[in-house]
């Protein structure tokens, strides 16, 4: 079928070609008129601009936005959708906060333009591999772009999982699961890394994944990953948060749902980004204060 597609970064530029591959007709736009001309290379057409995307297209149409959560969606939903009519559609694929989901719907419903919140998980494999979708809204158009959900997902790797922001949430929740899986695999790591037994730790992630209980697909790329550099000595311990894990604790707050792994991967993210922690110095200045202990200077 036919989809225009915004945003050509790490995951968009794999689902363009993904969808060109299958026999789509993707009319393609980003910023960055490079990657508009790698995308064209693959055999998408390219646009000059949103208004040119929306003019290559036949109603009613669908337009992907794939850029980066906040801001930036929040400008192009609203840029894209001011150039469409009643029946067509506009997807968000990127990470966004279900509660902009379910206002988003709310302002097109009057214009006729249909909402759909399409978590994606998958990273930079999933061109290769395929991407789990998690979509949410109204079940007549979902249904109408079910051959574009069916080519980017593996088998059974796509479904409606309810009403509008539904999508987002359970992106949500898998994210705050990946958070505290991540954080298992990574603390576990760091004890045997110090083990009197000199371990092969590439070694140990390859044999868990065979058999054992703890075998993911997280826990393959950690075997990869280890044994490029057995000592991750090639990086930095800082990391980001992409917001979602923030978003499940507060959901988690504001219904007394306890959620104590996700809190503590989460933190710790924030912990990595700090040089110098005042928390830290301030647990010592305390413990020289009471019991004179030694501190370092």
């Amino acid at each position: 079928m036919e989809l225009g597609f915004v945003g050509l970064g790490k995951m968009g530029m794999n689902m363009v070609i993904r969808l060109q591959r299958d026999g789509h007709r993707v009319v393609v736009y980003d910023r960055a008129t490079e990657l508009i001309a790698q995308a064209e290379s693959q055999g998408c057409i390219g646009a000059a601009s949103l208004a040119d995307l929306v003019a290559k297209l036949s109603p009613p149409r669908a337009v992907w936005i794939m850029v980066p959560s906040g801001a930036p969606t929040e400008e192009t939903v609203r840029a894209v959708a001011a150039q469409l009519q009643a029946g067509d559609i506009v997807v968000d694929g990127g990470n966004t906060n279900f509660h902009d989901d379910v206002r988003r719907a709310a302002e097109l419903k009057p214009r006729g333009i249909h909402y759909i919140d399409a978590g994606t998980s998958g990273g930079v494999w999933g061109l290769q591999l395929g991407y789990c979708l998690m979509i949410g809204g109204e079940e007549a158009p979902v249904q109408r772009l079910a051959p574009v959900f069916q080519t980017l997902a593996p088998e059974r790797g796509w479904a409606r999982v309810g009403g509008h922001g539904a999508g987002h949430y359970v992106k949500m929740v898998h994210n705050g699961i990946e958070y505290s899986m991540m954080q298992g695999y990574a603390e576990g790591f760091e004890l045997l890394s110090k083990s009197e037994y000199k371990l092969d730790l590439g070694q140990i992630a390859e044999l868990w994944m065979h058999g054992s209980v703890i075998r993911s697909w997280l826990l393959e790329l950690a075997a990869g990953v280890l044994k490029e550099d057995p000592r991750l000595q090639q990086l930095r311990g800082y990391v980001q948060d992409s917001g979602e894990g923030r978003w499940m604790v507060e959901d988690a707050l504001e219904k007394a749902v306890p959620v104590p792994a996700l809190s503590a991967a989460l933190f710790t993210r924030f912990r990595s980004r700090q040089e110098e922690s005042f928390t830290e110095k301030m647990l010592a200045a305390l413990r020289r204060a009471f019991g004179g202990h030694a501190v370092r200077q």
